[in-house]
């Protein structure tokens, strides 16, 4: 896996960051992006700690086309090309449909279902020159379980699926790979939660990454499209 160069968005904490890690341990170059400058310059210096210039991070809002394109063009200058792309940018506003702004239904859409066409758009013709490539969107299991006050959410990850399908039909004979993971409970900061000892049951971060990893190792005849995976006890209710 020398040489090959991954994006992994929403990396700055949670999954992003422990798939960052877990890529960089495989051998991969990766570039990471947030928009929180702070948070992302602190990652940076993480795992710069063990992987050096191996990583790099620029600011990007996966909202705005221009901006990812800006990502993209970072890419190809730092590591010259890119072999796989992790979307895992996303949010979460968890509010009855009456009660929710057109502000933060826009930010929900925008940043979990847009930024897929956005980064997947300008990844297909980088991967293709490469011999061929990986796209992974992290989804989750609201992506088939609606429950109240998720309206925006849940649509956001119902996209996801839709998008993932035809994506995957789309490029499957150019040597690039799609999956998408749908996890249930992690104990990350998603949605401003602070991971606590309640937590001890969810799946982790690092859970998450595991699939990652354990799908580029699959056979090329293998293409395992979607990946449920949930926390095997959960809290009794």
């Amino acid at each position: 896996m020398t040489e090959k160069v991954a994006i992994v968005t929403g990396a700055s904490l949670g999954i992003g960051f422990a798939t960052t890690q877990s890529l960089l341990k495989e051998g991969y170059r990766v570039v990471i992006c947030a928009r929180n400058k702070e948070n992302l310059d602190i990652a940076l210096d993480k795992l710069q700690s063990s992987a050096g210039k191996n990583v790099a991070a620029t600011v990007c809002d996966v909202r705005d086309y221009e901006q990812v394109k800006a990502l993209f063009e970072f890419t190809d200058k730092t590591f010259g090309g890119l072999d796989l792309l992790v979307n895992n940018a996303g949010v979460g506003i968890f509010k009855n449909v009456e009660d929710m702004s057109v502000e933060e239904w826009r930010t929900v859409i925008e940043t979990n279902v847009n930024s897929l066409f956005y980064c997947s758009n300008l990844a297909i013709a980088r991967m293709r020159a490469r011999g061929g490539g990986y796209i992974f969107n992290i989804g989750s299991l609201a992506g088939k379980n609606a429950f109240p006050k998720a309206a925006a959410y849940n649509a956001s990850k119902f996209a996801l699926i839709g998008f993932s399908e035809a994506l995957m039909q789309e490029v499957r004979y150019d040597n690039i790979k799609v999956s998408y993971i749908m996890p249930g409970s992690v104990t990350t900061y998603f949605a401003s939660h602070t991971p606590n000892d309640e937590d001890e049951w969810k799946l982790t971060a690092e859970d998450i990454a595991q699939v990652i990893i354990d799908l580029l190792h699959h056979h090329p005849r293998s293409l395992p499209s979607r990946v449920e995976i949930r926390p095997s006890k959960p809290a009794r209710k």
